[in-house]
């Protein structure tokens, strides 16, 4: 049998073993990455949905929608 025949010797396993989770582990992020930058958030504006639907249904006035706006930072 030919031990070593590649010339990296007992420790040439823990290389290529390294190398294959920081490939994977960079594949894995880049497509998270892509998924998050590519799809919308889900509930990230809640709180001006409901804004809006209540001057939608007459619930508040411009007024207090303007200055609940603001205090939402939006």
């Amino acid at each position: 049998m030919m031990w070593g025949y590649y010339g990296g010797g007992d420790w040439s396993w823990l290389w290529m073993s390294g190398m294959m989770l920081l490939f994977w582990g960079g594949l894995i992020a880049l497509i998270v990455f892509a998924i998050r930058t590519f799809t919308p958030s889900r509930g990230g504006d809640a709180a001006m949905d409901v804004l809006r639907k209540r001057l939608a249904g007459g619930e508040i006035s411009q007024e207090e929608f303007e200055k609940t706006r603001k205090a939402l930072g939006g």
